[in-house]
């Protein structure tokens, strides 16, 4: 019986060995471990490994304190097992300008794929202010410190007849090299879709996990048609599925694609899915991080598996 407790109080003690061997194994070419799941930006072929690291959350609540020695290990930790995908805002209070700071501390600015948003609309619908929008992008520039921020996206489809074409420009001129859009809301589901076929983003940003699957019917396989890159939030639900299987140990057969533990079997069902580029789960803890990144090694369920775990998932009672 191994339940996420006990998979992390392992994971501590042989995080410095995956480290290392991940850092032997990796390729002059790619930079990644051998053996790391990753997979291609639709528009450009570039590819990302399919866990990363979100900053909303916990994260965003260690930002705010002075008690971030643990993100600097979680931002070290992702990066030295292979992870690259940093997902962030300045709607995330300290996160982005904490989450700066450290990487350039830390030397590994350059080699992680920075992806932020642009959110100044007002919440009551009214239309975003282009000056406010472009110190806003000016401010995640100094932040993140480098050249080219890799990916921004309008936050929540906010304003977009104002903010998008910012964006498109910020892109025509090398400053930013993909664009895209998020929600995580329901309500706007329909203005996402819109989007995606009247827009040329390069990347969309939602959420998908093993009990919330409304984006199988029409976001992925749109996403998959139009060439879109997808992020995917919330994978665990926030919290929601890690109550419903407080208690439960993983299933024997989960080993036969490599979950060791209950985000590693979330995780890897979210990764399975082929219009999933990359995830990014939040946390300010670096056993969780280590944990996470074990969803981005060995193989990912097929799609009689993935029907057994989601059989399983729905036999648990609802958070």
């Amino acid at each position: 019986m191994t339940t996420r407790r006990e998979w992390l109080r392992r994971i501590g003690t042989e995080a410095g060995m995956l480290a290392l061997a991940s850092g032997a194994a990796r390729g002059a070419g790619s930079g990644a471990p051998a053996g790391l799941i990753t997979r291609a930006i639709p528009k450009t072929g570039e590819r990302l490994p399919i866990v990363g690291l979100g900053s909303s959350a916990t994260f965003s609540q260690v930002a705010r304190t002075d008690h971030v020695a643990a993100l600097r290990e979680v931002l070290g930790r992702m990066v030295d097992l292979g992870g690259t995908v940093f997902d962030t805002a300045p709607a995330y209070g300290a996160s982005e300008e904490v989450a700066g700071r450290i990487a350039q501390e830390l030397g590994i600015a350059q080699r992680l794929f920075w992806a932020t948003k642009l959110n100044v609309a007002s919440w009551g619908g009214g239309a975003a202010d282009p000056a406010a929008a472009r110190r806003q992008i000016e401010t995640s520039f100094r932040r993140i410190g480098k050249p080219a921020i890799d990916l921004i996206q309008v936050h929540n489809l906010g304003d977009l007849r104002t903010q998008l074409p910012i964006l498109r420009a910020l892109k025509e001129q090398g400053r930013v090299r993909y664009i895209g859009v998020t929600t995580t809301f329901e309500g706007q589901y329909d203005e996402l879709l819109r989007t995606m076929r009247s827009e040329p983003i390069d990347f969309i940003g939602t959420n998908y996990a093993i009990d919330d699957r409304d984006a199988e019917r029409t976001i992925l396989p749109l996403a998959r048609d139009r060439g879109i890159a997808v992020l995917v939030y919330a994978p665990f639900g926030r919290t929601r599925l890690w109550r419903r299987v407080a208690g439960r140990s993983v299933p024997d057969w989960a080993r036969e694609f490599g979950a060791a533990s209950w985000a590693q079997f979330f995780l890897k069902f979210v990764a399975s899915h082929p219009a999933v580029t990359a995830i990014t789960p939040a946390t300010s803890r670096p056993e969780n991080m280590s944990d996470n990144m074990g969803a981005a090694v060995g193989a990912l369920p097929d799609d009689a598996m993935r029907k057994r775990m989601i059989t399983l998932v729905e036999t648990l009672p609802a958070a």
